[in-house]
């Protein structure tokens, strides 16, 4: 039987780069050499692609070849080129394993769909909406799932500091991971934390604090019949929680832990994985998704943000919450791709 071509693409020019290598990594030693012929397809900080041997050190040294991925359907894959000229490799199918701007919120699922090519995970639609924290919310409440009270502020857009109550946290409406949170106590705080936000997206949300603890649930396939994971719990030592901010996050973070399963009751357990399954349907969520939320202490649930390409690293909180529900990084690709290939046949 051949192989499936399959093609990985990781790196990307956001902030989440070094996170995107660390996912693919995490993906190539799960990926049965039996089943997949797999292309490394790496993009630089800068926004180049090049063809990889493997997700390593070549993507920046000059080790790897330029490719495109063709919009061109009848081509149904790259072009690599070399001296002049360039070679067609064909793909039954792409994986992305990017985070943030531009892998995250649309944009080459937009030219994946030009492609014609089948790719895991969310269409554009849905990673657009997922990516806009007060869409994800608008969309989240007309579902009936709750969310912190918030405020969009424009750029260039003033706001009476004096109206807000503190503590609120200030964050890019349209970012990954914890680049540009604050967390702000008192008014005079606030406009350096508009200006820390406003470096990764014109869009800033004012979020009210919520009294809680922050709860992760990780989703996994079509959203007519999602698998929620186990739940998980971030225990905080002090501080606010901030992914991938540490300098080392394999040997863990500074101010917090991760409890899997959470360390919540059975009644909260099934109501937390209902609302994550709730949002994953109204947002139109497919292939996969993590969906954290707020556990308050009288039991409501409340959404934080969804997460349509969730950290794939080995101590990232997508595959240990899988990982606890029996579906280990190997079995979660092998669904994601059988998934996919199942909807190009609809």
């Amino acid at each position: 039987m051949d192989r499936l071509k399959i093609g990985i693409i990781f790196g990307g020019s956001s902030e989440e780069h070094a996170v995107s290598v660390k996912s693919a990594q995490e993906v190539a030693k799960n990926l049965g050499a039996d089943t997949y012929e797999p292309y490394w397809i790496g993009i630089t900080r800068s926004g180049s692609w090049k063809l990889c041997g493997s997700p390593g050190a070549d993507l920046e040294n000059g080790g790897a070849r330029p490719v495109v991925l063709s919009p061109d359907r009848s081509v149904h894959g790259l072009l690599v080129l070399e001296q002049g000229r360039f070679e067609v490799i064909r793909l039954d199918l792409v994986l992305p394993v990017l985070h943030g701007t531009l892998g995250e919120d649309g944009a080459v699922q937009g030219l994946l769909e030009l492609s014609g090519i089948p790719y895991a995970g969310c269409d554009i639609q849905s990673s657009a909406l997922c990516m806009d924290k007060s869409l994800t919310y608008t969309i989240a409440r007309s579902a009936g799932i709750a969310t912190p009270k918030y405020w969009v502020v424009a750029a260039d857009e003033k706001i009476d500091a004096g109206q807000l109550p503190y503590p609120v946290f200030v964050k890019p409406a349209r970012s990954g991971s914890s680049f540009g949170v604050s967390k702000v106590t008192g008014e005079e705080d606030l406009p350096s934390a508009l200006e820390a936000a406003r470096q990764y997206d014109s869009k800033v949300l004012i979020e009210e604090a919520v009294a809680g603890s922050e709860i992760g649930c990780a989703i996994l396939g079509d959203p007519s019949a999602p698998i929620a994971g186990e739940v998980d719990r971030v225990a905080l030592s002090h501080g606010f929680f901030r992914i991938h901010q540490e300098d080392s996050p394999e040997t863990g973070s500074e101010n917090s832990t991760f409890i899997v399963p959470a360390d919540i009751s059975e009644e909260s357990r099934r109501l937390v994985r209902e609302s994550a399954k709730t949002v994953y349907r109204a947002l139109g969520c497919q292939g996969l998704a993590r969906v954290d939320m707020f556990l308050k202490d009288d039991g409501q649930v409340v959404l934080n943000e969804v997460n349509t390409l969730p950290g794939l690293t080995s101590y990232s909180r997508y595959p240990r919450m899988m990982a606890a529900a029996g579906l280990p990084l190997s079995d979660v690709i092998d669904r994601l791709v059988s998934m996919t290939l199942h909807q190009k046949k609809r």
